[in-house]
């Protein structure tokens, strides 16, 4: 951690340049914080970790070649106390509890109030987990209006849920493999499974139901395009 009159340096991990971008000119408002690297794929992160020290991480779900879960943690295998803050479009009812299992210490949506980011990245430093206010109320509404869908994706592995977000997005078999860094095979065997975990009999139906689960935890309506965000 930096200490007394020495800046936090943040690691800023998404790959999307001008929300790197906006982040950098976020932090330049507060004197103790500053953005010490950028990175926007899970590689470029762990090398920037393996030659640099860093008091704080802000990390996307949805990276170039790699997953943020995974990036989570490899770095807790490098690092147990490095405090990490998940910023992601997903709404935060559908990854928050998947994220903090995997080792970060709080979660924020991008569609959020941006003047929270900075409150949760001093909650996190004091040595308390954040997640919005609205988290709960989210969670009891969906409860009410019906959240099947969401319940069963929670019964997935986290790859499996992996799986789901990147079908969801249009991806196909191999570009998934892709982005994981997985062979075919692999990916082929996690859709399989998913099928089999959710009771879906076809391709046609699991397509339909990775796009309906993906739209949903990006807060889209019908009709838009659940692409990698």
């Amino acid at each position: 951690m930096a200490s007394t009159g020495t800046p936090t340096r943040i690691l800023v991990v998404d790959d999307h340049a001008i929300v790197r971008h906006g982040l950098e000119k976020l932090f330049e408002a507060e004197p103790d914080l500053v953005v010490a690297a950028e990175a926007e794929s899970s590689d470029d992160a762990l090398q920037l970790i393996d030659k640099q020290s860093f008091d704080f991480i802000t990390v996307d779900i949805g990276l170039k070649k790699g997953s943020g879960l995974d990036l989570i943690r490899h770095i807790r295998a490098r690092d147990e106390k490095i405090p990490i803050l998940v910023l992601s479009m997903h709404q935060e009812a559908y990854y928050a509890e998947r994220v903090l299992r995997a080792g970060a210490q709080g979660y924020l949506s991008k569609q959020g109030d941006p003047g929270a980011i900075v409150p949760a990245i001093r909650r996190i430093l004091g040595g308390e987990l954040y997640v919005s206010p609205s988290l709960a109320d989210d969670m009891v509404r969906r409860t009410i209006e019906g959240g099947e869908g969401r319940k069963a994706v929670e019964d997935l592995s986290d790859r499996e849920t992996e799986v789901v977000r990147f079908i969801g997005q249009g991806l196909s078999t191999r570009e998934i493999a892709e982005e994981l860094s997985l062979s075919v095979k692999t990916i082929e065997s996690y859709r399989a499974n998913v099928k089999r975990k959710l009771g879906l009999q076809s391709g046609a139906e699991l397509a339909r139901f990775c796009y309906d689960w993906t739209t949903n935890a990006l807060g889209l309506s019908t009709g838009d395009s659940p692409e990698a965000l």
